[in-house]
């Protein structure tokens, strides 16, 4: 669909990244469900000092900002809020497991929130790509 004098190329965000959140949202996913398997070796690693709450919190607020506007850029093309609805509970979990102090301080609960809310936003990049570059099916369709 163009708007105005844009083609539908310049209308939308590079689609590498919706690639790029929904890579990086499946591997956190990932990341939280082992978290609590290795949370034991990373005092070994020496390492831990990069994973700490400022490293995390960083860490879901570019997820968000890269998220936001990658989503916000595909509705202004394809006009559908499913990946926005996918997004925003994603989101909202990272950000409570985050900042909620009695699911932060227990490991089990914080990786499980952590690994819903990354999964829900990578979820939510995978439906955007497919919005931006599959068809759409809405009130024009002539099928």
């Amino acid at each position: 669909m163009k708007h105005g004098n844009q083609s539908p190329r310049a209308a939308t965000p590079h689609p590498l990244l919706d690639r790029l959140g929904a890579t990086g949202s499946l591997v956190c996913a990932v990341h939280c469900a082992l978290l609590p398997l290795l949370i034991a070796l990373l005092p070994s690693l020496g390492i831990a000092v990069w994973l700490g709450e400022g490293f995390e919190r960083g860490f879901v607020l570019f997820a968000t900002l890269l998220g936001l506007f990658t989503l916000l850029w595909g509705y202004r093309r394809h006009h559908v809020v499913r990946a926005l609805g996918i997004l925003i509970p994603g989101l909202a979990a990272l950000w409570f497991a985050v900042l909620y102090p009695p699911v932060h301080e227990m490991v089990v609960a914080h990786a499980v929130t952590m690994t819903f809310g990354g999964t829900l936003v990578g979820m939510a990049h995978l439906a955007n790509l497919r919005l931006n570059h599959g068809h759409v099916h809405d009130a024009a369709c002539s099928h």
